[in-house]
């Protein structure tokens, strides 16, 4: 008795939880087709603030700036966060291993502002030094591409955690079979280690592509002129008040990241299945 009343306590909660987490999405997809300009009050059913949005040049390309910065800034904390991942889970032992750790984690637990302040300066002082130099630094003034420093900054910090984690878990008999066979290390890498942990990059893909459509810190220090990403646009319009653009916005934004999360779900539940079939084949073999 006592635990048919705890399993329905748990449910409850669950329910609860799941209501205060979806609740708002669904209600900001239902006023997206609100024919009311007020957000808050039902006008009936109209997809006007669709088309209107596709005509909203601002929006528009700030959205597509943030899109490429997203891509982009997520891929390289990608490549560097797999780097530092494997050797923070593989080479365990080596001069300076506490430190690089720390300076790795460092940008998830800095707040943004410091983050977004000290990398302003740091921009600053390397275009002082380059034009002391002789050199032209007009590449290093601030837009697409100090904002996409920033952002592979703050992105590679969460991908090394997620990369590093999936390592620690894998059993490295794998690895050190084929070492045994005569395998190089770059070998072992790409053949075995990177299949492996490829859930783990594409979550870590995700999760970076998620992180830099969200960072609006940040780029408030790093933005220049011209280069206006999609929050910055969002927050400056809604201090002048709230827009059903804005929830049209959010709409096909959710249904995008929607989309690409149930894909990538799928493609990664395939996977699994196959090696899980394939590791009963050749057990099957090694048993006959």
């Amino acid at each position: 008795m006592q635990g048919n009343k705890m399993s329905w306590f748990l449910k409850i909660m669950l329910l609860l939880g799941f209501a205060f987490l979806y609740i708002p999405l669904i209600m900001l997809v239902v006023y997206s087709f609100n024919d009311s300009k007020l957000v808050t009050v039902w006008g009936g059913f109209s997809t006007k603030w669709y088309a209107k949005l596709l005509e909203n040049d601002q929006i528009l390309s700030a959205a597509w700036l943030s899109l490429k910065i997203a891509v982009v800034s997520s891929l390289a904390a990608v490549a560097l966060g797999t780097m530092a991942g494997y050797a923070l889970a593989r080479i365990k032992r080596f001069r300076g291993a506490m430190l690089f750790g720390g300076m790795v984690s460092a940008p998830m637990v800095m707040p943004d502002v410091i983050t977004g302040l000290s990398m302003l300066l740091l921009i600053i002082q390397v275009q002082g030094l380059i034009q002391q130099m002789g050199g032209n630094a007009e590449w290093l003034d601030r837009g697409f591409f100090t904002i996409f420093l920033g952002h592979t900054t703050l992105c590679m910090a969460y991908i090394t955690v997620v990369i590093r984690s999936r390592l620690m878990e894998l059993d490295q008999s794998l690895e050190e079979a084929a070492m045994d066979l005569g395998a190089r290390p770059l070998k072992i890498f790409f053949l075995i280690t990177l299949p492996l942990i490829a859930p783990a990059i594409a979550s870590g893909f995700l999760l970076g592509v998620t992180l830099s459509l969200d960072d609006l810190v940040i780029t408030s220090f790093l933005s220049g002129p011209g280069s206006s990403t999609l929050p910055q646009v969002i927050f400056s319009k809604i201090k002048l008040g709230l827009d059903p653009q804005m929830n049209v916005l959010a709409t096909i934004m959710i249904g995008i990241v929607g989309t690409l999360v149930i894909f990538i779900n799928y493609i990664m539940m395939r996977q699994a299945t196959k090696r899980e079939r394939e590791m009963q084949v050749a057990y099957k073999v090694e048993a006959k």
